[in-house]
């Protein structure tokens, strides 16, 4: 039998409790993907984790990059400030002075003063991210989010929500706990449409019980469906970094109704 199981953690500080939690959670999903499970393709309530809410907003956040919106890579080209974009419960914020999240910074890559700013609050789109050549592009002041190239996220944190996370496997009662994720590729920049391909656990819930891992399964839907059925989130969140959430980040567990789930065919 087949057993996996991954968890991370990011911080500019050392702490075992973490880190075992980092252990305990892997362990326990490598443990319940020893039960099997089918799944036929169509569209379920998941449960993403915040390896995968790390992941996704990691490139969301790219398209909030006002370089990505002038070179047609975002889907925030059709969007403007005040537009509702999303579920009212995402919020998601560029942080970079948290001193506890890895790319802590006081100054941009250009001198600029950093500052926390919100890129999409209460599911309204709020900010592009700007250095000072895209700012001057736009007419608005930069930012402080200039990188070497582009604008650049620093640090990223969503407002958490209200259940402990078995609230949230019992509010899903029915559906697909998505652990991790990898493959991430969009086929369309401008409409937000991608897929991304679930690995490790992806664990089959059948009247709020884990009933098995259904292997290999692939999230195939749009930006904008997704965060649009955003349900509800945990209270606890995650400080998130590893190679497929390269901006730190710190997510709860998601819940999202009605994503559209594919399988392979061999």
């Amino acid at each position: 039998k087949e057993f996996s199981g991954q968890w991370a953690h990011g911080s500019t500080h050392a702490n075992e409790k973490e880190i075992e939690e980092v252990g305990r959670k892997a362990g326990l999903y490598a443990s319940i993907t020893s039960d099997k499970a089918d799944l036929q393709p169509g569209k379920y309530d998941v449960i993403l984790s915040p390896l995968v809410v790390g992941n996704l907003m990691n490139y969301v956040s790219f398209m909030s990059s006002a370089l990505a919106v002038l070179m047609g890579y975002s889907m925030f080209m059709k969007f403007r400030p005040g537009d509702k974009i999303a579920s009212e419960k995402l919020t998601l914020v560029d942080t970079p002075r948290d001193p506890t999240l890895p790319n802590v910074a006081s100054l941009d890559d250009e001198g600029v003063p950093t500052y926390d700013k919100p890129i999409i609050e209460d599911g309204v789109f709020h900010n592009l991210l700007h250095n000072s050549g895209t700012a001057t592009k736009l007419g608005v002041k930069s930012t402080g989010n200039a990188g070497w190239v582009m604008p650049n996220p620093w640090n990223l944190r969503m407002k958490p929500g209200d259940l402990r996370e078995e609230e949230l496997v019992s509010e899903l009662r029915n559906g697909v706990i998505i652990t991790n994720n990898w493959y991430t590729r969009l086929q369309n920049y401008v409409e937000g449409t991608f897929s991304t391909v679930a690995r490790d656990a992806a664990l089959l819930v059948k009247n709020g019980e884990i009933v098995g891992d259904v292997g290999r399964v692939r999230i195939a839907t749009s930006f904008p469906e997704l965060l649009n059925n955003i349900e509800e989130m945990t209270r606890q969140t995650y400080d998130i970094m590893w190679w497929e959430v390269r901006t730190p980040t710190r997510a709860p567990f998601v819940l999202a109704r009605n994503v559209n789930l594919t399988k392979p065919y061999i």
